[in-house]
């Protein structure tokens, strides 16, 4: 059968549906390829970049309802009878963008642009069910989707825009109005600063009005008396959708093996990565007798149908309904759901219906007091939700012939108390490392325990039951005593191996008895609330133990240098100016790679990749993958026509493989879904050699190094240390990152019909021309690379892509057709690696006084199996290593260390971000050691005059010395500070921590021809004009900046100019874009073709000087003016001499400051990021917007990278953290509720418009969050008199700071050794 499926746009028709492996689990496949709005980036459901808007019509109630669900993950059979509305439905550069669309560009909440549709179908859709939200409401709405461009703030602002009262005031509790700001100078200076980075008279109104209306068909179809069975056939597989509840019955007894599938969240991803195959599918989705709520005066019955978001709905209704001694169960279930996923999952997953699907929600029913209600053919009957259930016994669980029909859940008693506690990597949208209900009933009018249950989740491989320790309590009084037996009792009997899946064991057993004492507390202050007199309060210190961290809106303001009320109107320098290509992003209208429609004959490539660290190559067999329908060819080193081992780059393996993940051999094919079935086919047969070398530890014992030492040195570092009243000695580990840019590495090679042409679309061009080149042995003006944009990049798109380029372009090579390679994101994260971890060691000699007299720093940092970047990347770490501090007498030495992982590349500030933790950690040691604040010490040993680096390197440290007394002025840190220090008095769990932390960064590089750069500018007839740069746009407003300098220095508005793409065949030679300079580099060259050509104009100007820019164009056609010129530029003059250690290593310094303040429960080790003030040395801010964005993204990324992010890898050097459920980038929740950024301005002359680059500075500046950690850790150590010097390694993730928060807990739990990587 077949039935047309509403779509905003086009249709999807229903018939003849799986005709490929896993395709009845995704919408992303179905939606028309000129459609390009909906973005694939995780296929887990974990990103939210491809979230749209599902409609479905109820006839019981006659109302609409809207939700978001992630396209990657909803069965497109599900969708019968509902309306999916895609970003392209929502608003069109082509007809009319939506106000959502508008305000997201004009609020600058878009950078790279691959998540905006997403961000924007998640406001769209609850604008569709609230079109006033409130500010929770958008933060709500968002949990589900990731950016890791902006920081999200704008993003949020822009959403803000639509709420009744968008105006609360940024400067609370200051005092002060934010508005005042614009009318008054923030300094001794004449310089006014501005604080609108839009104009809100500009946007157009929302209507709720004018949204389409929902497809009379399909309303016409769910109120149709007569329904009928679906069944939808493919080739491997069946769908099918029962018409009533006897009919599922039926279908479950003649499919007993069949899962049932609603929101697909489990399913799906078990199909997708475990490889899970089933023949029928059943779907009850709209199935009325699923769908009720029934509320007695005993509970609330739920349907199984109920989405997780539905249930919430519910449960909100009954406690504004009921008293709030029978609503604790359902107090404790809201907690759980406000957090659990995001709201496209929590639209998706149903709480009861299937045993795949309840495990979303048992961490909602663990307090087992619930009931669920199963039926089958023969009858119903009913499942408590105790122990049994929950651990999946036997007799407790489903019967493969019955379903559940609904999930009763009772009311609470007035001496019965409810708890449910979990703690994950991230506030939200992240698994639970421990999560708990407990439950507890007294007897009346007494604290003797009637009944006490306890439920731990993610602590074995099912939920456990405590009910032994339980047992034992029952009877007993709930006081301290019994919390002590209980402790113990519980970690008896709750065993988590030391090889559990997951690690953490001390630190998950520390958690069993921190919830367990978090309830007691609670329940403990239950009691005396009913009955003071009869039973005593817990302390006042530990109330504060008992509140989760509030979820807020973040606010901010953002300070910039307004621009001079002289300069022409037209100049658009110095302007906020809008991402050039913003609205496109919104509109899902912006072009990436995989959005360049089909191309005749293409084929997919999938990759097979090593599973073994170091072996031998035995054998490869790709018969069985050559059989395989759709397979073309299957391409290995021997099809290289050229070098296979380039400058140390192996394309593909030959003969052994040094890591798990490089790549073996590719499957070309005709769809990716075969190109992958076929590459699960090659059978490789290996040896293991030796040794297997891992982490840093490892390559030190084994001698295994990449480069030789780099090494700078001033003073007699020796001789100093005999001199001083201290010495200490320590290490500190900073470990790896995942770029996780939202689009995974993506290559189009299209091989030319003449001459061995090749053309690639890809997201960079340096080095690509080189690598294919010398892949294919033909000379690189054979090759043209194109990059338009990339989705992100951070470092990720400098090297990588050429690699992979050179994979792709043999393949092509190979099979003669074009080939398309999308990396899927866990294949992404195992090939292309990240951030080098780092090991740092240091021995610093220092006076009582807090001087600094002599510093011995090595480094040593995880290179991976080639050089990539790596000799590079410590070359930086050793220049930069004193980051803002004189020290007369130091040494720094560094050495990239060769290991069995993937090659780590650059990453966002190039080593900056690892090197400088260790001057920060060593800074803070000495401080603890003298009595002293760590800020007090950075003030005695930071640059004060103009000096030279280490490295002898002339600067001068004004601009850092105004950024530091800046940030410590209008932060209030001083006041804040005191204010933290009263706050941990009061409070014995919970503490705060504020930290500043200077920058003096580096831009640029330091071999002078890597700074060159070259544009190209043509003036057409008309007018208007082209401009072309060896720059790549990842999102950081660089192609924006050169349209503000090509508008400045020919005078003519921007709307005249365009930029299309960066291609080899226009400017060639290009270098990479990175170090922060590629709005330094092009800038001047886009600048100095323009000069060419207004120099070229000038005669004609003087003839006509009334004229328009369209006649002076015009005649200087008909006078034979060339009208078109390369601009270039030679590059900063930069030199190191590694043989002295010396040299002017870069053109110039950025200098900035941040201030951050943190709260921390000592219990669970979670953090909460209060507030965040930075202030950067701008110079003169081209474009304030661009650069704040960058400022505020890099900052955000910087503080995943020191708290959350955590890459995990097995002894064998397998990477564990594949995806989204894995590694926890930050989301909405993570950034500060506060956050102020301030530009600072100075001079910068050899810069264009004396600006400076700013992409990477503010990466740096995330680790004044871990200092604030450290200093909130620090005080929780010194109240339980434990050492005043601590070493806390990044990232601070919340086992780490539990586990340094010694307390009677941590000492409770037995010690579990794990061997380190």
């Amino acid at each position: 059968m077949s039935h047309s499926q509403m779509h905003r746009g086009f249709q999807i028709k229903l018939f003849g549906v799986a005709e490929q492996p896993g395709s009845l689990f995704s919408l992303t496949p179905f939606l028309p390829v000129h459609l390009t709005g909906t973005k694939y980036s995780c296929g887990s459901g974990g990103c939210g970049a491809c979230t749209v808007m599902v409609s479905r019509y109820d006839p019981k109630t006659k109302k609409i309802h809207h939700y978001p669900v992630t396209a990657c993950l909803v069965p497109i059979c599900s969708l019968y009878g509902a309306a999916v509305t895609t970003v392209e439905g929502v608003g069109s550069i082509k007809t009319r963008i939506h106000p959502v669309q508008e305000r997201l560009a004009k609020c600058h909440g878009t950078q790279c642009g691959f998540c905006s549709p997403g961000m924007v179908m998640s406001i769209y859709t609850l604008l569709r069910n609230h079109p006033e939200p409130t500010p929770e409401q958008i933060t709500e709405a968002l949990g589900g989707n990731l950016c890791r461009c902006t920081g999200y703030r704008p993003i949020v602002e822009s959403g803000k825009t639509f709420c009744a009262e968008s105006a609360v005031c940024q400067m609370k509790g200051s005092g002060k109005c934010c508005m005042d700001q614009e009318e008054k100078s923030f300094t001794s200076r004449q310089e006014k600063m501005c604080t609108k980075l839009y104009n809100e008279d500009e946007f157009q109104p929302f209507d709720p009005s004018q949204e389409p209306i929902f497809p009379p068909e399909l309303i016409r179809m769910a109120e149709d008396p007569n329904k009928r069975r679906l069944t939808f056939r493919g080739k491997r597989t069946t769908w099918i959708t029962p018409v009533n509840l006897n009919d599922l019955l039926e279908l479950k007894t003649n499919f007993p093996e069949a899962p049932i599938i609603m929101g697909n969240t489990a399913v799906g991803p078990s199909i997708k990565f475990r490889d899970e195959f089933h023949p029928v599918f059943i779907s009850p989705l709209g199935l009325q007798e699923l769908y009720f709520v029934d509320s007695t005066d005993d509970g609330v019955t739920i349907g199984a149908g109920y989405s997780l978001a539905q249930l919430n709905d519910a449960l909100h209704f009954i406690v504004s309904e009921q008293p709030k001694e029978k609503t604790k169960t359902y107090h404790a279930l809201l907690k759980h759901l406000r957090t659990l996923a995001g709201a496209q999952i929590r639209n998706m997953a149903v709480c009861s219906l299937a045993s795949y699907e309840i495990r979303l929600c048992q961490s909602s029913f663990r307090d087992g007091l619930g009931t669920l209600r199963i039926v089958l053919t023969a009858g119903k009957r009913q499942i408590p939700l105790d122990g049994r259930f929950l651990e999946k016994s036997p007799e407790a669980n489903l019967k493969s012939e019955e379903t559940v029909l609904s999930v009763y859940i009772p009311h609470s008693t007035r001496w019965h108390f409810v708890s449910g506690l979990r703690i994950a990597q991230r506030q939200e949208n992240a698994f639970a490392m421990v999560n708990a209900g407990m439950s507890v009933k007294f007897e009346d009018g007494t604290d003797t325990i009637k009944e006490l249950q306890m439920f731990y989740g993610s602590v074995g491989p099912t939920v456990v039951s405590a009910s032994k320790t339980c047992q034992q309590l029952t009877g007993r009084y709930w006081n301290d005593q019994m919390l002590s037996d209980a402790c113990q009792l519980v970690l008896d009997e709750i065993y988590i191996p030391p090889d559990a899946e997951g690690g953490m064991v001390e630190y998950r057993r520390t958690l069993i008895i921190s919830l367990l004492f978090k309830f007691y507390l609670k329940v403990r202050r239950g009691l005396n609330k009913m009955d003071p007199h009869k039973f005593p309060d817990i302390p006042e210190r530990f109330v504060s133990a008992l509140e989760d961290f509030p979820i807020e809106t973040p606010q901010g303001i953002q300070m910039f240098q307004c621009v001079d009320p002289y300069q022409p109107p037209q100049d658009p320098v110095g302007h906020p100016v809008m991402h050039q290509s913003a609205i496109k992003h919104t509109t899902g209208e912006a072009v990436f790679v995989d959005d360049i429609p089909p191309i005749s004959q293409e084929l997919f490539l999938a990759v097979v990749t090593s599973t073994r660290a170091h072996a031998k190559i035995i054998l490869i067999d790709t018969s069985e993958a050559l059989a395989l329908p759709g397979v073309a060819d299957v391409i290995t080193a021997e099809d290289v026509p050229g070098d296979n081992n380039y400058q140390g780059e192996i394309f593909y393996a030959q003969n052994e493989v040094i890591c798990v993940g490089q790549i073996v051999c590719t499957v070309a094919a005709d769809t990716y879904a075969h190109a992958k079935e076929a590459a699960k086919k090659v059978r490789i047969v290996y040896e293991d050699l030796e040794p297997r070398i891992i982490t840093i530890e490892q390559a030190l014992e084994h001698n295994s190094f990449l480069s030789a030492e780099k090494k700078i040195e001033q003073g007699n570092v020796e001789q100093a240390f005999k001199h001083v009243d201290q010495i200490i000695e320590g290490e500190v580990h900073v470990e790896g990152q995942e770029h996780f840019y939202m689009e995974t590495q993506t290559i189009l090679a299209i091989p030319q019909e003449e001459d061995k042409e090749m053309v690639l679309h890809l997201g960079t061009q340096f080095q690509t021309h080189e690598y294919v080149a010398a892949a294919l042995n033909i000379p690189r003006n054979r090759i043209a690379c194109h990059t338009k944009r990339a989705g992100g990049a951070f470092g990720g798109k400098v090297s990588k892509p050429a690699l992979l380029g050179a994979v792709s372009a043999v393949a092509a090579n190979k099979t003669g057709r074009p080939i398309r390679f999308i990396l899927e994101r866990g294949d992404d994260m195992l090939i292309t690696a990240g951030r080098h971890p780092l090991l740092g060691k240091y021995k610093i000699g220092f006076m009582n006084n807090g001087v600094i007299k002599a510093a011995d720093i090595e480094y040593y940092i995880n290179g991976g199996c080639t050089p990539d970047e790596s000799e590079l990347v410590m070359e930086f770490i050793v220049l930069r290593c004193e980051n803002a501090y004189y020290i007369p007498n130091f040494r720094c030495r560094g050495r990239p260390c060769k290991t069995n992982l993937p090659s780590n590349t650059a990453f966002r500030g190039f080593g900056f971000p690892q090197g400088i933790v260790v001057s920060e950690a060593y800074i803070t040691a000495v401080a603890s050691q003298c009595n002293l604040t760590p800020e007090q010490v950075k003030e005695i040993n930071m640059y004060k005059r103009t000096s030279r680096t280490v490295h002898k390197q002339i600067f001068n440290p004004e601009p850092l010395r105004r950024c530091w007394k800046e940030c410590l002025e209008k932060s209030s840190f001083s006041a804040r500070k005191l204010a933290a220090e009263e706050f941990n008095k009061k409070n014995y769990w919970k503490k705060r921590g504020l930290a500043v932390v200077p920058m003096k960064f580096t831009v640029g590089m330091p071999t002078t021809f890597y700074n060159q750069a070259a544009a190209l500018v043509h003036i057409y007839l008309d007018g208007s004009v082209l401009v072309s740069h060896g720059g790549c746009e990842l999102g950081q407003g660089l192609h924006t900046k050169m349209i503000q300098v090509a508008s400045r220095e020919l005078n003519i508005p921007e709307s005249y100019i365009h930029l299309s793409e960066t291609n080899t065949t226009t400017v060639p030679n290009a270098t990479f874009t990175a170090g922060s300079m590629g709005a330094d580099i092009n800038g001047k060259a886009v600048q100095n073709a323009c000069q060419i050509l207004k120099a070229r104009l000038q005669p004609v100007i003087r003839k006509n000087p009334k004229g328009t820019w369209e006649e002076w164009i015009s005649e200087a056609y008909e006078e034979s003016i060339n009208l078109s010129t390369t601009g270039y530029f030679k590059g900063y003059q930069t030199n190191m001499d590694w043989k002295k250690g010396e040299g002017d290593a870069f053109p110039y310094f950025v200098y900035g400051a941040s201030c951050s303040e943190v709260e921390v429960d000592c219990l669970t080790g979670a953090h909460k990021l209060l507030r965040t003030d930075i202030f950067m040395d701008a110079a003169f801010s081209i474009n304030p917007a661009v650069d704040i964005g960058q400022i505020e993204g890099a900052f955000v990324q910087g503080m995943g990278f020191y708290t959350i992010e955590e890459l995990k890898y097995s002894p064998e050097g397998v990477l564990y953290s594949r995806g989204p459920d894995d590694y926890k980038i930050p989301t909405v929740t993570e950034i500060p509720e506060e956050f102020n950024v301030t530009l600072v301005r100075s001079q910068n002359p050899i810069a264009i418009y004396s600006s400076k680059g700013l992409g990477e500075a503010g990466m740096f500046l995330g680790s004044s969050v871990l200092f604030a950690i450290y200093d909130a850790v620090a005080a929780a150590r010194r109240e339980r008199g434990l050492t005043k010097t601590f070493t806390l390694s990044s990232p601070a993730t919340p086992e780490l700071i539990r586990m340094t928060c010694v307390d009677q807990f941590t000492d409770m739990v037995r010690v579990v050794r794990r061997a380190p990587y």
